[in-house]
């Protein structure tokens, strides 16, 4: 039985600053300082023994002081990769003050090998391997790996997270997980190389008592349940949704929800209805392009077997709006890609299409098969803190290309240009806000959130009127078509707005950084970086 006591500092490593999910100017507008909190290490600390003392520096939203590490006999830390710079920063600055680190999380569990500086690296998920290395620890071990067996953890062990620890303030919303897995086999995704492909799901009760925890906390708001597919496996989350129905009714709906879904979301009506009635107004889709041939190349092939337009617009009529991920860089893409997913992303009305450069992220199938053929760059790991390691925008295309590299830029370039212009960003607001069905109770407009809503309209006209005066002309042509189309969507419309003041400036970010990187290429000025060798 546990009994010593232990101050263990949790440490959520800063993001790579240039990230298309950054959203800092967004953050800043609404009060916030940035998008989420760290649901694995607050999880982490829930699973700690009780006799342990526990502090959190998210270094996204604070600074870590030396008198946090003083106070320290462990610090644990680890995330993805946008976040390895400051990771690899903070195991230097604990061992200098002899101070034992411990790291896990993904990047750590896909790439161990940049990670052996750290004491101890805790390697899967936790509730498969935490209780090892408690157990070595007090067994005065002081160095060590522990790794999981791959996709034992039981979700439904896994304890409510410490929601205690965060400063609500600071994020713009506060994530929970349902469901860990993907049934898909998308080449460059490593969700299934973490999770494997069985979803694996908590228990309605467990689920419910976690939003219970945070309402009793008093946070109220957007509530994102960070599911890599919240569908995976839907004979469960159908089961599950009633009952966040009937919570959501009875507590007056304090949450508003996000996730993240596959496409085949769109044919099942039933599952879409009850999205909608649980408050869920967004979701995240991997589109990746509209191109069969890529999509089956990179084995998505599920999304060739329906209209992808289409399919977005059978999403807007449950009320819930569409985010979209695409991808430049594949093999079989055509000189043609720049215009095919321009079109599909006007088509599809669209506003926020994160459309990156493919990049082989260590542990997947994509990155195998590259290496296999001598095609990948070996330097996945950098301790760099300037370098956007990771970042799809502006640091993809970690590969030898088949299409010339240079035209590649340009087509991720102009996608870039086209779809976050104002006019068109705006204008694909204004057809999102005709195909809303509000409905269900995402449509409310007075729910527990109006007094956060009313201050984000205000910052928000403030914003788009007076501190940029080009969006001024299209932001409030927008906002009057909706109020005399579709009023009830007045709330979704503000959202996706208020994402263009961090969109428009960072696509112009983004358009010249790519613009140098093509100048550097056409000079002559860069040098490929070393390949793996072939296996």
């Amino acid at each position: 039985m546990t009994t010593a006591s232990c101050n263990v500092l949790l440490v959520y490593p800063r993001f790579n600053a240039g990230s298309f999910w950054n959203y800092g100017a967004t953050c800043e507008m609404v009060g916030a300082k940035y998008p989420a909190p760290p649901l694995g290490l607050i999880t982490v600390a829930a699973m700690l023994p009780e006799t342990w003392n526990v502090r959190l520096v998210d270094r996204n939203t604070e600074d870590l002081s030396d008198e946090d590490l003083d106070w320290a006999d462990m610090v644990m830390t680890g995330g993805m990769l946008p976040q390895q710079a400051d990771s690899l920063a903070m195991i230097r600055t604990c061992k200098a003050k002899g101070i034992p680190v411990v790291i896990g999380g993904p990047d750590a569990t896909s790439s161990p090998e940049i990670y052996v500086g750290a004491d101890f690296r805790v390697l899967g998920e936790a509730e498969g391997i935490l209780d090892a290395f408690i157990a070595a620890w007090e067994a005065g071990e002081r160095e060590g790996c522990f790794t999981a067996e791959k996709f034992k953890a039981d979700v439904t062990s896994s304890p409510i997270p410490r929601f205690d620890l965060l400063t609500f303030k600071n994020y713009v919303q506060i994530g929970v997980q349902y469901s860990r897995g993907c049934p898909f086999t998308c080449e460059f995704c490593d969700i299934i190389e973490l999770y494997g492909r069985r979803p694996r799901t908590k228990t309605n009760a467990q689920m419910l008592a976690e939003l219970d925890r945070l309402y009793e906390l008093g946070y109220r708001g957007h509530v994102d349940f960070v599911d890599d597919n919240l569908i995976g496996n839907k004979k469960a989350v159908k089961g599950f949704l009633p009952d966040l129905v009937a919570w959501q009714k009875a507590k007056n709906y304090p949450f508003e929800m996000s996730t993240e879904a596959s496409l085949n979301l769109a044919d099942d009506k039933e599952l879409l209805s009850l999205l909608q009635a649980a408050s869920f107004f967004s979701i995240f889709i991997g589109i990746e392009s509209p191109d069969p041939e890529v999509l089956v190349a990179t084995r998505k092939k599920q999304n060739t077997r329906r209209d992808i337009a289409k399919s977005v617009h059978q999403i807007y009529d449950a009320g819930i709006f569409v985010l979209a991920g695409f991808i430049v860089g594949f093999d079989e893409e055509s000189d043609q890609v720049a215009t095919e997913i321009s079109e599909l992303i006007e088509e599809a009305a669209i506003p926020v299409a994160m459309t990156g450069l493919l990049y082989a992220l260590p542990n997947t199938q994509l990155t195998r098969r590259l290496a296999s053929e001598g095609r990948l760059h070996a330097d996945f790991a950098t301790d760099d803190p300037d370098t956007e390691a990771g970042d799809q925008c502006t640091a993809g295309l970690n590969f030898e290309t088949r299409r010339d590299r240079a035209a590649i830029l340009r087509d991720f370039k102009t996608v870039i240009d086209r779809v976050y212009g104002p006019e068109a960003y705006f204008g694909r607001v204004r057809n999102v806000a005709k195909m809303l069905n509000m409905k269900g109770a995402n449509g409310s407009l007075f729910g527990a959130g109006l007094f956060h809503d009313l201050r984000l309209f205000g910052r928000l006209v403030w914003a788009m009127t007076f501190t940029n005066t080009t969006y001024r002309g299209p932001f409030w042509r927008t906002l009057i078509a909706t109020a005399f189309t579709n009023f009830r969507a007045i709330k979704p419309v503000m959202m996706m707005l208020a994402l263009y003041v961090h969109l428009g400036p960072f696509s112009r970010f983004v358009i010249k950084e790519i613009d140098k990187q093509i100048e550097e290429i056409e000079s002559g000025a860069w040098n490929a970086p070393t390949l793996v060798a072939a296996e």
